[in-house]
C-alpha cells in the first residue's frame, strides 16, 4: 500500500520531540509537510525532517491539498477550528487531547468529520502505549470491578521546573484537570462504562479531584495536577473488583505510544472502522471536563 501522507500541524516542544520523529520514522507514513504560525520555526522543522515548510493562512490549504491526514499539535482551541477545516478538505485527523476546551468546540470537530466521513484517532497517551493498551483491553474484558483510583500528578509547575512544556498558555491557564484528565478518563470509560455522574473539588495549586460513578455501577476516584513537588509527582492506576486488584503497567515513553496512534488512524483509514478513541469519544471527554471545571 502507498504510504498515508500525514502533514504536522505545529512546531512547539511537542511537534520537536514526539511527532516529526515518529512520523518521519514511520515506515507506513510520509511526512508530507509541517506547517508553523513562525515561518522559521517551521522551516527548522521541515529541514530536521527532510520535508517541505508551510506558514500562513494559504499554507494551511496547501499542505492539506498534499495530505491525506494531518496530525496537530497545536493548543486545543486553535485545534479544534482547523480540525474542521482538514476534515472538510477530506483530510483524516490525528488529534492531540483535548479536542477543544469548549464542548462547541468539540462538537463542531465531531460533527465535521462525521459529516465528511474522515477517519478520526484523539491521542490519549495510554490509549495507545503498546503496554497500557493491552492492559486496558485485558481488563475491560473483565467483569466485577467494583471501584478504581487514578491518580496523575505532575510538576511541571513546581518551584524550580525547567520544562519546556511549562511554557504553554493554555496549559498554565486549564491546568491539570484538561492537560492529564483526558488521559485518565481515557482508560476509566472503557473499563467500567461511561460517567453517568460526577462531582469535582479544588485541590492546592491547580491540582482537581473527581467522584465519578459509571454506566457499570462502578465508582471511580481521579486526582489531576501539574503543580505537585517534584517528590510527590508520578501517575497510578488502579482497579478492585471480585477478581482482585489490578494496576496499570509501566509504560515506554510517548513516542512509543504516538506510533500506535498513527497506526490506528491507519486502520481506521483502511477499514472504515472507527477508532473508539475517536472524535466522538473527544468530544465525550470535553464534556465531562467542562462539567467538572464547572461543578470545582
Amino acid at each position: 500500500m502507498a504510504p498515508l501522507r500525514i502533514g504536522l500541524l505545529g512546531t512547539g516542544p511537542w511537534a520537536r520531540n514526539t511527532q516529526a520523529p515518529a512520523l518521519a520514522a514511520h515506515p507506513g507514513v510520509e511526512l508530507s509537510g509541517v506547517w508553523g504560525r513562525r515561518a522559521e520555526a517551521a522551516d527548522a522543522l521541515a529541514a530536521a525532517h527532510v520535508t517541505r515548510a508551510y506558514t500562513g493562512d494559504a499554507g494551511i490549504d496547501e499542505l492539506l491539498e498534499t495530505s491525506d491526514a494531518v496530525a496537530f499539535a497545536l493548543p486545543p482551541d486553535i485545534q479544534a477550528p482547523l480540525a474542521v477545516r482538514a476534515a472538510e478538505a477530506g483530510c483524516h485527523l490525528l488529534m492531540d487531547k483535548p479536542v477543544a476546551t469548549t464542548v462547541d468546540g468539540a462538537r463542531a470537530v465531531a460533527e465535521a468529520a462525521a459529516k465528511a466521513e474522515v477517519a478520526s484517532v484523539v491521542f490519549c497517551t495510554l490509549r495507545f502505549a503498546p503496554e497500557t493498551a493491552a492492559w486496558i483491553a485485558e481488563q475491560a474484558a473483565v467483569d466485577g470491578w467494583f471501584t478504581a483510583r487514578a491518580q496523575w500528578l505532575g510538576s511541571l509547575y513546581a518551584e524550580g521546573s525547567a520544562s519546556e512544556y511549562a511554557d504553554s498558555p493554555w496549559r498554565r491557564e486549564k491546568g491539570g484537570l484538561w492537560d492529564v484528565g483526558p488521559h485518565a478518563l481515557s482508560v476509566l470509560i472503557p473499563v467500567l462504562g461511561d460517567v453517568e455522574h460526577l462531582t469535582a473539588a479544588r485541590g492546592p495549586a491547580d491540582t482537581t479531584h473527581l467522584i465519578l460513578r459509571h454506566t457499570s455501577g462502578a465508582s471511580s476516584t481521579v486526582t489531576l495536577g501539574l503543580s505537585a513537588p517534584p517528590a510527590a509527582a508520578g501517575m497510578d492506576i488502579e482497579l478492585r473488583g471480585a477478581g482482585g486488584v489490578a494496576e496499570i503497567p509501566v509504560w515506554d515513553g510517548a513516542e512509543a505510544a504516538f506510533r500506535g496512534a498513527v497506526d490506528a488512524l491507519a486502520a481506521a483509514v483502511r477499514t472504515g472502522v472507527p477508532h473508539a478513541c475517536d472524535a466522538r469519544f473527544g468530544l465525550r471527554l470535553t464534556e465531562l471536563l467542562a462539567e467538572a471545571e464547572a461543578a470545582r
